[in-house]
């Protein structure tokens, strides 16, 4: 063998001399950058929308979105078949494909590593573990699993480590490529859960247990793609996952669907991912995002900054210096809200009492949405009438409430009212008991946040109420908020999933510290949102939905202002882009044609 391989290389030399040597392709490399940071890449450990990007081209859930499909349309990943349930939707059985392995990593010390059932039970366990402080928790507890919830607790109260080694009912690997999920209440919709890569997907024990409390820096997962390199919170870099199954491009587009069906016949057949490398910039300013893809620095531009989307597409159309380069852009309307919270446990704005009501709704109705959309998000959106998002479950365009309206003078009465008036003749309205009113308003320093920030302040000096500003990075606010120390906020929030009650999460007493972020506690509220969860698809439960509408504007624990519109933008090399609906995991079926970026980018 030895000798052979000597007159192989004896034979490539003669060659390297007869002729010009064969050199590989340049990797196909997606460049481009999120707004906001990352938190982590462990999966039982994030919440927010950009780690959230990350992992699902990391890890794999049993299921997947179609990625051309609409209406949606769930299909397996790393399944064999869709999943088999008991007729009362507490019993979920799933077979997993054997032969998918898991990215080569130190951990399992050089042998390769099959994906089996186990792991599956072993990530959802995970989200228990009270040494994870999982911030979903509160939401996979929602699920039921049978016998879940009181391993966790057999944890907390013998301050012993969590017991991975138990079995329980509600999670269990029959065989090596068997899971079985059994839930205490009907699911009639689980198998969207088991659609989320992003917070689902399989993780190895052996990994968890190799790296310890630096798990966050090395997830291991089946995906088609591998962290190779990561500066916190300022550049992050996946590559290709060598070892990726071959998983072949394909996809159910509707047959009225023009972009689906061109995008289907270009693609169908190819192996997956199409390119090699994604390298993520964080930068959190507009302006420099946005010069960055406008010099070709960044192949993608997600989320065009609001200031610039007139500039980037006036009209609605690509500006004529953008298209001439073959920018595309695409206008979507995205599943997604931003609101402002009132923390319920603040001793200014919380409460349940009528004045501490009547002091929320008066302030949520002087507060112009009309204003910050178009002064902040240059118009990028449609004032927001409940918590519901469209594309999902419940929501409905036509449907009104007072958090679109905007009613100054009905704000001063309300307040006048409860007592909120100026005692002491400085021009200020104080709280009923004569002690000072201001809110105290957490925020970051981007340029965006600071014109929300101009509009809310604006709005509440025409109401005589101060306003005091609180700044800090992003990922600090989150964790602040999921603790209960912040007493407002405004936040995001995005659909991850087809059904309606997610949104309404946040308005559950029991994921308080999760999404619940205004910690709001109302036990007419948790009866609707329980019925919604067991509820099988009909009218029944749509009036659910109505009630609970309801019961947000009643209380307004949240102010809803705006429903996103938004706006991203391509170079002409990035070929086959489509906006995924309520998924983030994207990257491995676009593709780079890097003579259109040489031709774009000469010398």
């Amino acid at each position: 063998m030895k000798q052979a391989r000597l007159l192989l290389a004896a034979a490539a030399l003669t060659l390297a001399f007869a002729a010009p040597a064969q050199t590989r392709p340049a990797p196909k490399v997606l460049r481009y950058a999120f707004e906001v940071a990352e938190t982590s890449f462990d999966p039982a450990k994030i919440n927010d929308l950009y780690s959230r990007t990350l992992t699902p081209h990391i890890f794999e859930a049993p299921y997947k979105y179609d990625h051309l499909a609409r209406p949606v349309k769930i299909k397996p990943l790393t399944a064999d078949g869709m999943p088999q349930h008991s007729a009362d939707f507490r019993t979920w059985t799933v077979k997993i494909q054997p032969g998918i392995y898991f990215a080569d990593d130190p951990a399992f010390k050089g042998q390769r590593r099959e994906l089996v059932a186990q792991d599956y039970v072993y990530a959802i366990k995970r989200f228990a573990d009270p040494a994870n402080k999982s911030p979903v928790w509160t939401g996979v507890n929602e699920e039921r699993f049978v016998g879940l919830a009181e391993l966790r607790q057999q944890a907390l109260d013998q301050k012993k480590p969590f017991d991975y080694d138990r079995e329980i009912d509600g999670l269990r690997a029959l065989d090596r490529y068997t899971v079985q999920f059994k839930v205490e209440e009907p699911r009639p919709r689980f198998i969207e859960t088991l659609a989320a890569s992003d917070l689902l997907g399989a993780v190895a024990r052996e990994v968890v247990e190799f790296y310890g409390d630096q798990i966050d820096g090395h997830p291991v997962g089946t995906g088609p793609f591998k962290l190779v390199q990561w500066r916190r919170s300022s550049f992050i870099a996946l590559e290709r996952n060598p070892g990726y199954r071959e998983l072949l491009y394909d996809a159910e587009p509707a047959a009225d669907d023009a972009e689906g069906q061109a995008l289907l016949a270009r693609f169908k057949g190819r192996r997956l991912p199409l390119i090699d490398r994604v390298e993520i910039s964080i930068i959190e300013e507009e302006q420099p995002r946005w010069l960055s893809f406008v010099n070709g620095e960044s192949d993608f531009a997600y989320r065009v900054g609001y200031q610039f989307v007139s500039t980037a597409m006036p009209n609605g159309k690509v500006a004529p210096n953008l298209a001439k380069k073959g920018v595309r852009g695409y206008r979507v309307i995205e599943p997604a809200s931003n609101s402002m919270f009132f923390n319920m446990e603040d001793a200014t704005v919380g409460g349940y009492t009528p004045e501490r009501i009547a002091l929320r709704r008066a302030i949520a109705l002087g507060m112009d949405a009309v204003t910050e959309i178009n002064h902040a998000y240059s118009g990028q959106g449609v004032v927001a009438n409940s918590p519901l998002l469209p594309f999902t479950t419940g929501y409905d365009p036509q449907y009104k409430s007072e958090f679109s309206e905007y009613n100054p003078p009905r704000a001063k009465a309300l307040l006048d009212m409860y007592g909120y008036v100026d005692r002491d003749g400085d021009g200020w309205r104080d709280m009923p008991d004569g002690s000072p009113l201001v809110l105290r308003l957490a925020t970051q320093s981007n340029a965006r946040d600071r014109k929300i920030s101009e509009v809310m302040k604006k709005n509440m000096d025409a109401l005589g109420i101060r306003v005091s500003f609180n700044i800090a990075q992003w990922p600090e606010n989150l964790k602040a908020a999921r603790a209960g120390k912040l007493p407002m906020w405004s936040v995001g929030g995005y659909a991850a999933a087809p059904d309606g009650q997610g949104s309404l999460a946040r308005y559950h007493s029991k994921q308080i510290g999760g999404q619940n972020m205004a910690r709001f506690k109302l036990p007419a509220f948790d009866a609707v949102y329980e019925r919604i969860q067991v509820l099988p698809d009909g009218p029944e439960r749509l009036a659910l939905f109505d009630q609970a509408k309801k019961l947000a504007v009643a209380y307004m624990p949240y102010k809803f202002k705006l429903n996103r519109l938004s706006v991203d933008m391509a170079q002409g090399w990035v070929v086959g882009y489509r906006r995924p609906v309520f998924w983030q995991e994207w990257w491995h079926y676009v593709d780079i044609d890097d003579s259109k970026r040489a031709a774009a980018n000469p010398g």
